[in-house]
């Protein structure tokens, strides 16, 4: 017989297997083509997310052959590279003018004879919307134009045609509430368009904006508010940004390096198609001597990846190989007469190998099937998410090619181990059905034992010395090694069961008695979790730094509406009702008051010492100033680590230091009049004494360095204005300065970094010292962050108030979607966990039968049978979560530990910078994958195996 018909006849035999055991050939069919489903969409949504070069130029240009931008540095040289997007001034340009001498530049001029143009030009406007008003960017631009196609397009009604038209995208739609055919006033002109029709920026899906033609916005805005043109002067001017011209060259011709190199000799950009897609060679490109070096190395991307699909097919291997094991154990008895009819030991392993081609092949071509199914399914979805269309969807067929036969070749690789054991099998044990014993091996949990060692400590070393390269070979080294240990865990497994009932007794001697199929499902389970525990740690831990070192504008939850400034009277009772009527208030507000001493430095602030002056002195000694700052401050860094650090940073002292953001308008001696409600709603201090030490008069410092035994030092200038008329007159003559020392509540530490708040001063003391105050606002506590419907509507009925308040939110940390990552994450890893417990019980199903009827004849019940797959299925799950658990732990500490080197260097080089580098568990992850995975596989298993006993032919 010829090699090719044997193998012939073993495909032959294997696909007839297959498809006599559909549900065992679905199962492995689907953990093949899951994975190559996910790498195929992943592919897809890359390349076709990623935009070409040309798909670039459209979302910048249009239909436009380029875009010519006058740089504002007069008629002098530039240079630009191809890409239009950098550009530079040559070494011997002279030093440019200043600006209101530099000569203007003739654009047009520089176009190529024979081209087209439009114009562009945008400027930010606060405009009304169904719920109030909100701020945007206007865009004057004929978006008819065909020059615009591809960069903005219309999805609803007509694009504007007037000047008295707009065009607004969806995403602007949605948040104002408008929709096509309402009208829309920009404040300030008070001017009124119509919206005609609704477009989008296939580049840009969520940008909020409007587009009106040329000369529609930005000249009647400047003709009233001009006052000499006989406009309004309390208008003020539009910001309007410079012009851009989108120019159409020549039919044939288009834009040319020449005529760009031309445009840089007038100190005009040009960023052209035609040059972007096709650029001239280095020697015609003058800057391009100047951008050596560029060059990036993607040697670490690329051994990122490798290792990644290395992983990813040693996943697979370890999920599909118990289930052709279940195969080949059910097809013993065939294999036997494979055997017996005169085959070889390499034809009965080719019949094994065949059912993993046969199958890796089908999972191979379902899996790029379903990916490319799923990926034009859910195209809207993943647009809408990533805030960008795709140019079209994008098919690289050499690496869909290798993605599915990466999925053919794991399948044989899975079957490679079966085909061994069986190959290895005598006839008589295949034909009679019997199985020899085999010791397990001592050798490979001791070199597990010594590589997990190796690999944790290497992987220590690479955190503590700041190289991921052995971070990540430690990681895999110390998983491997696990791998090699699990065995002999399986097998202590059974040593635990003495004292439990029948049931989960059996289970775990089953587990540690058929360690074969055991010890590749558990590890798979481990190798998923391990990566989902080590990736979420990370997450978690990022996470949890970032919200250390945000620094928040007010405290969390509360809301602050304020004055503009002195001069400005606002309407102060109408603007607290706009927002009690339209934010989430909960509770009363707060009063909030300045104060200051002479006259008011907000006001006059022009003239030097023209304004008085007011701080609360702080006292020296170790107690009261920062070691983190100053003199011997980088000795100390070097010497500390980072909680003590992270201590001192907290201490009252650093706080100061490191908080020196100015919230309320109050200076820098951060003092505020007010009483025992906002220390309860913005503050937090919700304590009798500091409100009862507010109602005598007693001020309640936050910060405890500036007090000395229960006093703080208030010094004050009483500097009068000469043009402070009113104050002036009651306070004639030389200056004066005063210093006080004030009996002041301490609160504890822990308030010290409240935002913009020194100390809270009753208005019957400011007014005992001789200072002036006056009420500055409210602070709210909010329910919840408002909508933007409900902001519109505030701003738009302060705006009717005097429009002289405003009002703002606490600023939270930058949200990221580690939620969701972390959700995708557990659900991966438990996905994975179910169909390896359910590959365990299957093959342990097959192998037990002899023992479920032994239990039957004994009298065991029915249930015993469903019981007994569920525990089954539940040790493998639980076993797995807790060494992957385990095993994730390792690289997302010593990534930790790298980024801990780093945050120190930084903090030893700036003492006052934060070198906290928390290590944080995400428990709910670890939850979901130690407590419910494993206890729904184990129900899964009990609900879906039968009660009843099958017949069962004779042994023998």
């Amino acid at each position: 017989m010829s090699l090719f018909s044997g193998w012939r006849a073993a495909f032959r035999i294997a696909r007839r297997d297959a498809v006599r055991a559909k549900g065992r050939s679905a199962l492995v069919v689907a953990m093949i083509a899951l994975p190559v489903l996910g790498v195929t969409a992943a592919d897809l949504t890359y390349r076709s997310a990623l935009p070409t070069v040309a798909e670039d130029l459209t979302a910048d240009l249009g239909a436009a052959d380029a875009r010519f931008t006058d740089q504002g540095m007069g008629p002098v040289r530039l240079e630009q590279m191809p890409d239009g997007i950098m550009w530079q001034t040559p070494e011997d340009t002279p030093e440019s003018l200043p600006e209101d001498e530099r000569k203007p530049v003739d654009v047009p001029a520089t176009f190529p004879k024979g081209s087209r143009y439009i114009t562009e030009q945008s400027v930010p406007a606060s405009v009304t919307t169904r719920h109030g008003i909100t701020d945007t960017q206007i865009t004057e631009l004929d978006v008819a134009d065909p020059l615009l196609r591809g960069r903005v397009e219309l999805t609803d009604g007509a694009y504007p045609r007037a000047k008295d038209e707009m065009a607004a995208t969806e995403a602007f739609l949605d948040a104002s509430g408008l929709s096509v055919g309402d009208r829309v006033t920009v404040r300030g002109p008070e001017q009124v368009y119509t919206l005609t029709g609704a477009v989008e920026r296939p580049a840009e899906l969520k940008e909020k904006s409007l587009f009106a033609v040329p000369g529609a916005v930005v000249a009647p805005w400047q003709k009233t508010s001009d006052g000499d043109a006989g406009g309004d002067q309390d208008i003020l001017p539009p910001q309007a940004s410079d012009l851009k011209w989108l120019v159409k060259g020549p039919p044939g011709a288009g834009v040319t390096w020449p005529d760009v190199l031309a445009a840089n000799e007038r100190g005009v950009v040009v960023r052209a198609r035609q040059v972007a897609l096709n650029p001239p060679p280095d020697s015609e490109v003058p800057m391009a001597a100047h951008m050596r070096g560029w060059e990036t190395d993607d040697a670490e991307m690329t051994a990122a990846a490798l290792t990644v699909a290395a992983m990813a097919v040693l996943e697979i291997v370890l999920l599909a190989g118990p289930a052709f094991a279940v195969g080949a154990r059910r097809s013993r008895r065939q294999l036997g007469l494979v055997g017996s009819c005169g085959g070889t030991r390499g034809q009965v392993r080719a019949v094994v190998l065949a059912g993993g081609a046969v199958l890796g092949g089908v999972g191979a071509v379902v899996g790029v099937g379903a990916g490319f199914g799923l990926t034009a399914l859910f195209r809207p979805v993943i647009e809408d998410f990533t805030g960008r269309r795709f140019g079209e969807l994008t098919v690289q067929p050499w690496e869909i090619l290798g993605i599915a036969l990466l999925g053919l070749v794991t399948g044989v690789l899975a079957a490679l181990a079966p085909a061994i054991v069986a190959g290895r099998q005598s006839v008589l044990e295949s034909l009679t059905g019997r199985r020899g014993s085999r010791r397990s091996s001592r050798v490979l949990p001791a070199v597990g034992s010594v590589v997990l060692a190796g690999g944790v400590a290497l992987a220590v070393h690479g955190g503590v010395s700041g190289n991921t390269n052995l971070v990540a070979g430690g990681s895999v080294l110390a998983e491997l090694g696990l791998l090699g240990c699990i065995p002999v865990i399986v097998g202590f497994l059974g040593r635990l069961g003495r004292r439990l009932p029948l049931t989960p007794r059996i289970a775990l001697r089953d587990a540690a008695r058929n360690r074969g199929r055991t010890a590749p499902a558990v590890a798979a389970v481990m190798a998923a979790v391990a990566g989902s525990v080590a990736i979420a740690t990370y997450t978690a831990s990022g996470t949890a730094e970032q919200a250390y070192d945000h620094q928040p504008n007010l405290t969390a939850g509360t809301a602050a509406l304020m004055t503009f400034d002195s001069t400005e009277k606002a309407d102060l009772p109408r603007a607290r009702a706009a927002v009690e009527q339209n934010y989430p208030v909960t509770g009363a507000p707060a009063g909030l008051g300045r104060v200051w001493a002479g006259s008011d430095c907000s006001v006059y602030y022009e003239e030097e010492d023209g304004c008085g002056t007011l701080e609360i002195v702080k006292p020296t000694g170790k107690a009261h100033s920062c070691p983190l700052k100053g003199k011997g401050a980088k000795e100390l860094a070097l010497r500390i680590s980072a909680d003590e650090h992270k201590r001192l940073m907290n201490s009252p002292a650093c706080i100061d230091e490191n908080y020196t953001t100015i919230v309320f308008g109050n200076g820098e001696n951060k003092i505020v009049v007010g009483d025992a409600a906002l220390l309860t709603s913005y503050v937090k201090l919700d304590d009798p004494a500091a409100a009862k030490a507010l109602a005598a008069g007693t001020p309640v410092l936050l910060n405890s360095a500036y007090a000395k035994n229960g006093e703080v030092t208030l010094k004050a200038a009483h500097i009068y204005n000469e043009r402070d008329k009113e104050n002036r007159a009651l306070h004639p003559g030389k200056a004066r300065a005063t210093t006080d020392r004030l009996k002041v509540y301490v609160a504890p530490d822990s308030y010290a970094a409240t935002p913009g708040i020194r100390m809270v001063m009753p208005q019957r003391t400011a007014d005992r010292l001789g200072l002036h105050s006056e009420e500055m606002g409210s602070i709210y506590t909010l329910g919840r962050q408002p909508t933007d419907a409900e902001r519109q509507a505030t701003d738009a009925a302060m705006e009717q108030a005097g429009n002289g308040a405003y009002v703002w939110t606490s600023n939270s940390a930058e949200q990221r979607d580690d939620a969701a990552v972390l959700l995708i994450l557990a659900l991966f890893a438990g996905v994975v966990t179910l169909g390896a417990a359910a590959i365990t019980t299957g093959l342990s199903k097959a192998d037990a039968e002899a023992d479920l009827t032994t239990l039957s004849a004994v009298g065991a019940p029915p249930g015993v049978r469903r019981s007994l797959s569920g525990f089954q299925c539940l040790v493998v799950a639980l076993t797995g979560v807790l060494l992957g658990t385990l095993a994730g732990i390792v690289p997302a500490v010593a990534l930790r530990l790298t980024d801990l080197r780093a945050a120190l260097a930084d903090m030893r080089a700036d003492p006052m910078e934060s070198a906290y580098t928390p290590i944080v568990m995400p428990w709910e992850t670890i939850a979901l994958l130690a407590l419910v995975v494993p206890v729904l596989a184990g129900l899964l298993a009990a609900a879906l195996t039968s009660s009843r006993q099958k017949l069962a032919r004779r042994a023998g």
